[in-house]
């Protein structure tokens, strides 16, 4: 049987340096701070998944104790895993947000070299207000100097990417901001800029403003909603918050992908169900919870219509998750769809069809992949 074809419309880049057991422990985990003495993260859902998967892989048993799976991966090098990993998840393409941290993981092209795979950019929107910001300029002039900012990067770029849920939650005001309360909000953050504070977007005008302008190009807009690190607060994180906006932003026409969802995966598909804008996915939260994944992956389809759900994997850091949510991503659609035909709920002709448009055809559909922009 042929594998699925999939394209990760959510990914960041990899570490493709060699990493000690602290340093894989931390990547296997959302924590800011490491794990109590005596624990590891290797003792999660994930990283179970990990021992159980991604070791032969790495030539060894499945379930191999995490000691010897660190030490598997320093004999054979960075390079070497990250190039198994990646070339094994078998993924057609990859969007790359390349907004966070993006020093310490592979930007694009060199995700593609170690693929085999194109990879496209998503530009994190308030990153680029923050380096704007940086180079100076007025207040006056830095909603249009933003504006424009987004408007040149939409050039180079598959969609845009707001974290406005780490920055004071998703109950923002849902309409554009007027020009006079943006230089107000711009007067402000660079004051504080000048009198030494860190350049972090705070300013929730500002953040609504870089959304409307990624909305006037009409590219794809992704929002992080539900679980994240330790920098948001999930319950403002909650994707039914949006309402009003998805309501207000409809008239845009502009695509926007509600990104990982969970544990508000039901709530989300409420909202690509009610909005024809409106689309989501899963994302890391497959790889996250391990085992149960069929079972979120089936609640995330009970609303949400099939032409509206995508594939992530939301990897970051680590190859292995790369390659994890690919790979059991397809278990999880094969074992769900499988399911609703054996009920007779469902064709298995539509169980594959369904299972295309969510693995790669509604991404190349929605960020216009095959058409080249």
């Amino acid at each position: 049987m042929p594998q699925l074809p999939l394209v990760d419309h959510h990914v960041h880049g990899v570490v493709s340096a060699d990493l000690d057991r602290n340093e894989i422990d931390a990547m296997l985990s959302e924590a800011a701070s490491a794990s109590p003495a005596g624990t590891t993260a290797f003792d999660t859902q994930l990283g179970f998944a990990v021992r159980r998967w991604c070791a032969p892989v790495l030539g060894l048993e499945p379930h191999a104790l995490a000691e010897v799976y660190v030490r598997r991966r320093h004999e054979l090098g960075g390079t070497e895993v990250c190039r198994r990993f990646l070339t094994a998840a078998q993924v057609d393409a990859w969007l790359v947000d390349t907004g966070y941290e993006s020093n310490a993981v592979t930007p694009p092209f060199e995700l593609a070299q170690l693929s085999g795979a194109p990879a496209g950019e998503v530009t994190r929107l308030e990153p680029l207000a923050e380096r704007l910001a940086r180079a100076g300029g007025t207040a006056s002039g830095f909603g249009d100097d933003l504006s424009t900012a987004i408007h040149e990067a939409a050039a180079k770029s598959v969609g845009f990417k707001s974290i406005a849920a780490y920055r004071g939650g998703l109950a923002f005001d849902p309409g554009p901001p007027s020009a006079a309360e943006v230089q107000a909000a711009a007067d402000r953050w660079l004051r504080e800029i000048g009198r030494g504070a860190p350049t972090r977007l705070e300013e929730r005008v500002l953040i609504r403003h870089g959304i409307w302008a990624a909305l006037d190009t009409g590219k794809p807009l992704q929002l992080h909603t539900g679980y994240g690190d330790a920098d948001s607060r999930l319950h403002l994180a909650d994707p039914s918050l949006l309402h009003d906006f998805l309501a207000v932003s409809e008239t845009t026409g502009t695509p926007i992908m509600l990104l990982h969802c969970y544990p508000y995966h039901r709530q989300a598909g409420a909202l690509a169900n009610l909005f024809p804008h409106v689309y989501m996915d899963v994302g890391e939260a497959l790889n996250h919870v391990g085992a149960r994944s069929t079972a979120i992956l089936a609640e995330a389809l009970e609303l949400t219509p099939f032409h509206k759900m995508l594939y992530s994997s939301d990897a970051f850091g680590l190859p292995e998750l790369h390659y994890l949510g690919a790979v059991c991503f397809r278990r999880d659609i094969r074992k769900v769809t499988s399911a609703f035909v054996a009920d007779g709920a469902w064709s298995a002709a539509d169980a594959a069809r369904v299972s295309e448009m969510i693995g790669s055809a509604n991404a190349r559909r929605v960020y216009r992949l095959d058409a080249g922009a």
